[in-house]
């Protein structure tokens, strides 16, 4: 049989350029992150190196945490519809939201205890949020003041999130403050009449701050840079009240309102000026009614999961919902978002802006404020290519055309990263 080639002994010209040998280099924050390609791969990273307590409580939903996982399946069961041959060389990612204009169609949601996350916490996110010229929301239960929070990023946009309490007086000092640091957008989270049954919590016997036990010190073995944060920075504390000692779910039991109704959300809009943001709502006719109160924009979202086990998804909701409001009031969507065609096909329904929670944590977590730029960066590459092959260079081009939903298939294998 005939040859189709020849052999010769290799040769130095030609190996030369194929040799990349590298000199063994410490590990390093930048290195571990730049091997970090998508949001799952973050996760991995924090699960690492954070304490079960503190991850679990950011990885973990209510009870069967099937609100989480339906969410997460419902941006899989979709299929984009793109248009091909489109000059796409000038991608743009910018919007108008509320008034202000961001580089990117996604805020940082507010999150609570972000301090035990990571000792950097909140200031960290906020300053990655005013990097990437997108606003970060503080939450009521910050481990940061409003005040600091605006101080480490002043030329960020910071929003304020409010839990409405018992102490409607105490609550309202909050928004106060928030108004006095030059907040423009209060964030109103209505759907926590009562703490979710969070079972993950439950079992690690989490507190806020985490209790020094012989099971979180065995647990720290493993991850000694949290623990030598933790034990060396100053305590996590509240900055909205003194220090608690029990668990999450019984704090939230003692401070939030369960009294609570839409006269309410009238009263706080009458004491609030600037832009009045409602989040939480899970039904069309809550949507409206939060329109008729004087809202300004509305968050489809059910808690992440961490609420009402088996709630609505909220990007099965947008449709309806943009339909019966259509330019009324904005609305907005988070919950289950991991990448950055999931804030594109949110848009193209109808959304006006997205929100993300846990993906930038699990940056946090992976590496303090540049795990958090690691997490937007990421979301933002992934936008910018699924734009460009949907054929469309800028959010107001996205359509309804351009997104399917499919239907879904329940229990057919698992989610991206989850084992």
């Amino acid at each position: 049989m005939a040859k189709n080639f020849k052999r010769q002994f290799p040769r130095y010209k030609d190996l030369a350029p194929l040799l990349k040998f590298k000199l063994p280099s410490l590990p390093s924050r930048e290195r571990r992150l730049s091997k970090a390609l998508t949001i799952w791969d973050l996760r991995a990273l924090a699960k690492k190196r954070t304490p079960k307590g503190p991850f679990d409580y950011t990885d973990g939903a209510a009870e069967s945490e099937v609100t989480l996982e339906r969410a997460r399946r419902a941006f899989l069961d979709l299929e984009f519809r793109p248009n091909i041959l489109h000059d796409v060389k000038g991608v743009s990612l910018e919007c108008t939201v509320l008034g202000e204009k961001f580089a990117m169609p996604v805020g940082m949601a507010p999150t609570g205890f972000t301090r035990m996350m990571h000792s950097e916490g909140e200031n960290a996110v906020a300053r990655a949020a005013a990097k990437f010229g997108i606003p970060y929301a503080l939450s009521t239960l910050g481990t940061t003041t409003i005040e600091d929070v605006v101080s480490a990023a002043p030329d960020g946009i910071n929003w304020f999130q409010l839990y409405m309490w018992k102490d409607r007086d105490a609550s309202m000092q909050l928004v106060e403050r928030a108004k006095k640091s030059g907040v423009k957008n209060l964030i109103l989270t209505v759907d926590v009449p009562v703490a979710g049954a969070r079972y993950r919590d439950t079992r690690n016997g989490l507190t806020v701050p985490p209790s020094l036990t012989v099971k979180t010190l065995i647990d720290a073995i493993p991850k000694p840079e949290w623990w030598i944060n933790f034990l060396t920075t100053p305590a996590i504390s509240f900055v909205s009240m003194k220090n608690w000692n029990g668990t999450v779910a019984e704090l939230l039991d003692f401070m939030f309102d369960p009294t609570m109704t839409f006269e309410d959300l009238k009263w706080i809009r009458s004491q609030w000026d600037n832009q009045l943001t409602v989040k939480g709502i899970q039904t069309i006719e809550d949507a409206k009614k939060a329109a008729e109160c004087g809202a300004d924009a509305i968050i489809l979202s059910n808690h992440g999961g961490r609420q009402l086990d088996r709630a609505p998804v909220p990007l099965h909701l947008l449709i309806d919902v943009k339909k019966e409001l259509k330019k009324e009031l904005e609305i907005h969507l988070d919950t289950g978002i991991m990448h950055g065609a999931d804030i594109l096909a949110a848009i193209a329904l109808g959304a006006d802006f997205t929100y993300i929670g846990r993906a930038y944590l699990y940056g946090l977590m992976a590496g303090g404020q540049e795990g958090v730029e690691r997490a937007l960066t990421i979301l933002g590459t992934e936008m910018v290519r699924t734009m460009k092959l949907l054929g469309v260079n800028s959010l107001e081009e996205l359509e309804p055309k351009h997104v399917r939903l499919l239907p879904t298939h329940a229990g057919l294998g698992t989610l991206p990263g989850v084992k």
